[in-house]
């Protein structure tokens, strides 16, 4: 019962927050209150949310969206104009529950429709409905609304208005821009308010510093533009600075978009059309009497977003691929998944051997690896010398890779074979039958492996058959454009052997230099690079082994969480704790574990241990170094990074790095991890950590991050 109620507190203040973009708990509580600066406008706000949360709520519809007030924030608009435009009387509150039900209604169709062409429904449904009930009461049948008389109207039919006698003094005082950008801040709350306005500027910039400058862009954009072109000689209306021009600057400067100077361009470049479709569309809606609201907002930034949409290549202007509701965590996450979510872009790809394997010619090599058959490896086996045979290497049998085992590189189904071609005397070269011998698997629809110049008679699969990776499909051989054994790899977009070669990357090997194992992730080798496959410890793979289902408890000195992991509707795996509510996102490929976001409270003992093993390798090999970095949003310095949210779209001086390795122990496994913090070019260590495994299991981790120690016990409990 506790839970539920603090869900629905949290989904009414998202219900204010999302009006400026957020979930962000402190300004949705500043917007709840300052909303109630007009009481009737307040209490009718916050009663139209708490009605569209219970419909939606006992209706069954996605509790998600719910609670992030997606469902509720039109409703809330409603209630403010209600409030705004009309005298309370004996038929107030009926219109009102009968307008808000309605836009209930309009604002879960359109989300559905909207959403299946990844489109917002921003505030069209406020603005349909509330055009409703203003054409409704100017009709000639009679309603019961009383209108009252309003600054805010007048801004909304005529554009300028005046500042009421209250705010007199501080218009006095305050200079005239900076007095206008608060009171077009209050407007989108319907309000001529400059208190409310410093409220709310309050609000966003410790919610978002990016968000905020881009609000004063929007500002001074629409000013400047104005000042040239006189579009408006007596001013722009309030209002429309606020709920036209500075939302349509932060929400596609920031919000749809990745913060980047691309997107900080096109939000100037949309804040001049807002100028074209205010004058149009209050001139088609002057006919009717009804105010234009945000209409042109809505209209710029859901036609931009579908334009943006329809691209085949995203380009350097990226849509956000996943809201978090705040530009900064945007950024961030969207800089440091960039590079480490290869497991969600490509399939994966393992070597197709066993053993240290040198590569003789990689890409575009300078023997036969050209062209369209350009993106393919060659493999060899060398000896410290850099030999590929033992003396007098005259013979197949005296090169160290023949008669090798060659694996099938991933799961698939054999899709073509060849294994008739006589291996070559060496130094002799087959190109009649090029390729030798051959097998092409099918991994997916229209990615295929192929490895080639295998041994006569050594292929173990036929068309058809079904192989996991690592099974052996054949022997290293001799066969085909090959004067010597060697090994051939390409992955390729059809079945045919003498297909043309796609570039495409191994997930995860050790590439040894200078006498150090390396491990590599999502990268190609290349020529004379020394290659191993991930010698796997099956204690650290087991211990990190969460199938959906599993639970366990963690205990410190002063906590206790139950943990438990799940997979959501889109197929992503993460630990849900119960007493928290913090979400913690990780993927598990087989040779590594590591985290791919966090969601929830940063002092619990997930976050803490979602620290710990951000990245961990399945390998017991003391020389493997596993490197990573961290979204930038967890630095503890809050000044360093609020003075990096305010450049981070052009320039980031500040970075997070984590690395972790195997603890030789006397009994049991450990890993050992640290995180280091680069700031204007001085690094830092900021966090030591060990995890140790007993029996297959995480028994318990110890953490020293700024200053606090933290150790806790993992105990699990299924199997």
């Amino acid at each position: 019962m506790k839970n539920r109620t603090q869900l629905f507190i949290k989904a009414v203040f998202n219900s204010y927050a999302i009006l400026f973009f957020s979930q962000d708990r402190l300004l949705g509580v500043i917007l709840l209150l300052v909303t109630f600066f007009n009481p009737v406008a307040g209490i009718s706000g916050l009663g139209c949310v708490i009605f569209s949360l219970a419909v939606t709520k006992l209706l069954g519809y996605r509790t998600e969206t719910i609670n992030a007030g997606i469902y509720s924030f039109n409703s809330l608009l409603l209630g403010i104009a209600f409030g705004s435009f009309y005298n309370v009387n004996g038929v107030f509150y009926i219109w009102l529950a009968l307008a808000c039900l309605f836009t209930i209604i309009v604002t879960v169709v359109l989300v559905e429709r909207l959403g299946r062409s990844g489109l917002p429904v921003l505030s069209l449904p406020f603005i349909f409905c509330f055009w409703l009930v203003l054409l409704a009461a100017n009709s000639v049948f009679h309603t019961g609304l009383e209108p009252k008389s309003s600054y805010i109207l007048g801004e909304l039919y005529n554009g300028t208005g005046n500042l009421g006698s209250f705010h007199e003094y501080l218009y006095l005082k305050l200079p005239f821009y900076l007095n206008l950008f608060f009171r077009s801040l209050s407007a989108i709350l319907f309000q001529n308010n400059v208190i409310t306005g410093i409220l709310i500027t309050v609000g966003l910039l410790i919610h978002s510093r990016i968000a905020f400058s881009l609000l004063i862009i929007g500002f001074i954009t629409a000013l400047c533009f104005n000042n040239i072109t006189h579009v408006y000689p007596d001013g722009i209306s309030y209002y429309h600075l606020g709920a036209n021009f500075m939302l349509t600057s932060v929400a596609i400067g920031s919000f749809f978009t990745i913060p980047s100077l691309r997107s900080y361009l096109w939000a100037m470049v949309c804040v001049l059309v807002v100028f074209v479709l205010i004058n149009a569309f209050t001139a088609l809606l002057g006919i009717y009497n009804l105010p234009i609201f945000s209409l042109p907002f809505c209209v710029i930034n859901i036609g931009l977003l579908y334009f943006l949409l329809l691209r085949k290549y995203p380009g350097k202007l990226q849509l956000v691929p996943i809201q978090h509701y705040s530009p900064e965590r945007n950024l961030y996450q969207f800089i440091n998944q960039k590079s480490r979510l290869n497991d969600l872009k490509y399939f994966r790809f393992y070597l197709p051997f066993m053993g240290s394997w040198t590569v003789s010619q990689g890409y575009d090599g300078d023997i036969t690896h050209k062209g369209d058959w350009g993106k393919a490896l060659d493999f060899v086996i060398e000896d410290e010398e850099k030999h590929t045979y033992k003396l007098p290497g005259t013979l197949p049998e005296h090169f160290y890779c023949f008669n090798k085992p060659v694996l099938a590189c991933g799961d698939g189904v054999v899709a073509n074979v060849t294994d008739h071609v006589e291996d070559n005397i060496i130094g002799e070269v087959n190109t009649k039958d090029n390729w030798g011998n051959t097998v092409v698997i099918k991994h997916l629809d229209g990615l295929y492996s192929k490895v080639s110049h295998l041994k006569k008679k050594s292929i173990t699969v036929k068309p058809g058959d079904v192989v996991k990776q690592g099974d052996q499909i054949g022997l290293c051989g001799n066969s085909g454009r090959s004067p010597e054994p060697h090994l051939h790899f390409q992955v390729q977009t059809t079945s045919y052997i003498d297909a043309k070669t796609l570039a495409y990357p191994f997930a995860g090997y050790i590439n040894r230099e200078a006498n150090k194992n390396n491990f590599n992730s999502f990268e190609t080798p290349a020529k004379e690079d020394i290659l191993n496959p991930v010698d796997i410890n099956i204690s650290i793979k087991r211990a990190f082994d969460f199938p959906p289902g599993y639970t366990a408890t963690i205990t410190s000195a002063t906590a206790k969480e139950s943990i438990e992991a799940f997979t959501d509707e889109f197929n992503q795996t993460c630990f849900y704790c119960k007493e928290t509510g913090a979400t913690a996102y990780f993927i598990n490929n087989g040779t590594l574990f590591y985290f791919t976001s966090f969601y929830g409270d940063k002092k619990s003992l997930l976050y803490h241990f979602y620290l710990s093993a951000y990245k961990i390798i399945f390998s017991s090999d003391e020389d493997v170094i596993v490197h990573d970095s961290l979204p930038v949003q967890l630095s503890a310095n809050k000044l360093q990074l609020w003075l990096q949210d305010l450049v981070a779209p052009f320039y980031r001086f500040i970075s997070i790095n984590y690395n972790s390795r195997y603890l030789p122990q006397k009994t049991g496994v450990a890993i050992q991890a640290a995180q280091f913090k680069r700031a204007f070019g001085n690094q830092k260590q900021t966090m030591t950590a060990t995890i140790n495994i007993a029996d297959n299991s995480i028994h318990d981790f110890d953490i020293q991050i700024n200053g606090h120690h933290i150790k806790a016990e993992w105990v699990k409990e299924n199997t």
